[in-house]
């Protein structure tokens, strides 16, 4: 096995391209989980750990750009912690402190798991996920790029160089459920985003599907029966009906953390206790 450290991103990619079958690796919280337990033996290890442009911030006129590198602590309570009350939440629910100092909301992505912490957030903003290769740089919706168990739409030559956020007036938050209250797997997550601009509300579920799912049908049945241009508090059966629609939307399995039917349940508890939060 060989592991190329690159300096730049522009030496990445070019060693990427002549090695397409090499494991990325940032943080390496997952993809050394997968070794020690001999789930994969890689031939060959990028590691990009010293491409400083990989952990770039920059705000932008209409939000943010996010280095796919920068690590979950930033985001939790460090320097960018402002970006996204979703994201903060999120990332503090990551691992341990050890963890979020060196994961990343790019290797979230790479690995694609329907119960990463960062990605139901990034769903419900409707980030923009910016990928490049030799050949230059593409953009792609999350909703895009997030395509099943584990399996994103990176190209071979691809590296996830940063995640494009909007700036939103409005409440964002973050919930997820799991056998205990730190290190854990999520059960269950969501989040809710309330743009008071666009009088809109997201939704997105994670754990309980193949991928992240967006609940399209509950966002648009609040929308035609509540009013969404202020966080004035709505009354108890627009918020179990909403939280019964989002449930309505999960398409949760059975395995070892937990059954179907508690997703299922779980998922309309978050969306209820969610909108609470934002319509006050």
């Amino acid at each position: 096995m060989t592991i190329f450290s690159p300096r730049s991103l522009t030496e990445a990619l070019q060693v990427l391209n002549e090695h397409p079958a090499a494991r990325l690796l940032a943080g390496g919280t997952d993809t050394m989980v997968e070794i020690n337990f001999r789930h994969f033996e890689p031939s060959d290890i990028i590691s990009l750990r010293h491409v400083q442009e990989l952990q770039v911030f920059e705000t932008l006129s209409t939000g943010y750009r996010l280095g796919a590198a920068i690590p979950y602590k930033q985001f939790e309570n460090g320097s960018f912690s402002h970006v996204s009350g979703a994201l903060s939440e999120a990332s503090r629910t990551v691992g341990s402190p050890q963890i979020r100092a060196t994961g990343t909301i790019g290797g979230n992505l790479g690995t694609c798991s329907p119960a990463g912490d960062t990605l139901p957030v990034l769903s419900a903003l409707d980030a923009q996920i910016e990928l490049s290769s030799i050949n230059g740089i593409r953009m792609l919706s999350i909703h895009d790029f997030m395509l099943g168990v584990k399996r994103n739409a990176r190209v071979s030559n691809e590296i996830i160089t940063a995640i494009h956020i909007p700036k939103i007036n409005g409440f964002q938050g973050y919930a997820k459920v799991g056998v205990r209250n730190a290190m854990v797997i999520s059960i269950a997550s969501a989040c809710l985003i309330h743009n008071m601009d666009k009088s809109h509300i997201a939704l997105a579920l994670g754990a309980v599907g193949p991928t992240i799912i967006r609940c399209r049908t509950a966002e648009k049945w609040l929308t035609q029966n509540a009013d969404l241009s202020t966080s004035t508090a709505l009354t108890t059966e627009v918020i179990e009906e909403f939280g019964r629609l989002a449930a309505s939307e999960a398409l949760p399995i059975t395995d070892h953390r937990s059954t179907a039917e508690y997703r299922k349940h779980a998922v309309g508890v978050l969306a209820q206790r969610l909108l609470k939060r934002a319509m006050k």
